[in-house]
């Protein structure tokens, strides 16, 4: 990630004097190219001379470092070549972390609890910034909390590491702020409960699918009242333990952008825009189990559940040719909504409320679009960060 990306501040200067070869002296590179069976990592290791240009690459590039391989300890691992399974833990794309650490406004002596404790990179910046007395790292993997407590200390950072559910977060304590790095299906209520007055709590929120997230910012104010709100952000952390998702195989892919379809259609109807991201987190919760492929050349959504997609392409001034194919109407069901997206003026956030019977609802401002996150259920626990 390069210094100039970063804003001035307390953040900033953490990040750019943290060694993040002391937090992953090992990290996970992909040798098999896509759709190859079985996969191959190497497993890259700062002991190792060879690694370390490839190494530094990977920890300083601002993209995402994968450092677990099927749930495997990271204590004493020898470098080399692991085949099948999946990588299991990440440390998530820097520009995303350091965007959610700035927002958080962290400062001197603040309490703060970090859900999904990773590779320890946020627990190392909140020790920096606000004092390591008042941080706790939480993470459901045993394996991850005993690397992160040995190589925080390496770095003179000796917070308070615990093995948990991440959903329970720390029962009897309060926290300032509390940032989840681990997409939910809900804001866990148990750690909306741990909110001091004056705190504030992330978390990115998301259904089956992958496509379209959203940022949860839960406030509680001195005299005890929490407002919340959920936002349409771009990109969000990996989910959680337990959360199913749905995604385009490469062959369901190839046959969107080959197949004619059930039919085609000239259409001067645009469909939303990509920066309309107000409508495609509504389109997430509301339409439920599509999913966009983003390598398309052109506008591509698909339902695997049930076999259907469509594809828009543009050909020439404020036209498009659609084609549909399968039991839904994608197209249909974006247009009614955007209908009644724009109706709602078209917001880009929603509140976020917490009904008495335990359940979230998301609405605009006017009430007119308004749809329940799921409610929470005994596998939601945990992260995989």
């Amino acid at each position: 990630m390069e210094e100039g990306s970063l804003r001035l501040g307390p953040v900033r200067d953490a990040l750019l004097a943290l060694p993040r070869e002391v937090l992953m002296p090992q990290a996970y590179v992909r040798r098999s190219g896509p759709g190859e069976e079985p996969p191959q990592w190497d497993l890259l290791d700062w002991s190792a001379p060879l690694d370390r240009p490839e190494l530094l690459g990977l920890l300083y590039g601002g993209a995402s470092v994968l450092v677990q391989h099927n749930g495997e300890p990271l204590l004493g691992r020898a470098r080399g070549t692991r085949s099948g399974a999946s990588i299991t833990s990440m440390s998530t794309v820097m520009g995303l972390t350091v965007d959610l650490l700035e927002e958080l406004d962290l400062r001197p002596g603040l309490r703060v609890l970090d859900v999904g404790t990773g590779a320890g990179v946020t627990a190392a910046v909140a020790c920096q910034v606000c004092g390591d007395q008042g941080v706790v790292t939480l993470d459901r993997d045993r394996h991850l909390t005993d690397a992160a407590a040995v190589r925080l200390a390496d770095l003179d950072f000796r917070p308070q590491v615990v093995c948990g559910s991440g959903e329970q977060g720390v029962p009897g304590r309060e926290f300032d702020r509390i940032f989840v790095s681990y997409t939910v299906e809900c804001v866990p209520t148990a750690l909306v409960e741990q909110l001091a007055p004056g705190g504030t709590l992330l978390a990115h929120v998301t259904s089956a699918s992958p496509s379209w997230p959203g940022l949860a910012v839960v406030e509680r104010k001195a005299d005890g009242h929490v407002t919340a709100e959920l936002r349409a952000v771009e990109f969000a952390h990996r989910a959680g333990h337990g959360i199913k998702r749905i995604w385009l195989s490469e062959e369901f892919r190839q046959r969107i952008a080959a197949e004619p379809g059930a039919w085609t259609q000239r259409s001067k109807l645009a469909p939303p825009e990509d920066r309309d991201r107000g409508f495609w987190l509504a389109a997430d919760h509301l339409l439920g189990g599509l999913v966009r492929d983003f390598g398309a050349e052109h506008l591509a959504i698909a339902a695997p559940g049930c076999g259907s997609w469509m594809r828009a392409e543009p050909v020439g001034h404020q036209r498009w040719n659609v084609t549909v194919n399968g039991p839904r109407d994608i197209w249909k069901e974006i247009h009614d909504l955007a209908d009644r997206w724009r109706a709602a003026h078209s917001p880009d956030r929603y509140r976020l409320s917490f009904d008495a019977d335990g359940r979230q609802r998301a609405a605009s401002e006017c009430g007119r679009l308004s749809w329940h996150l799921p409610a929470p259920h005994p596998l939601d626990e945990g992260a995989i960060s």
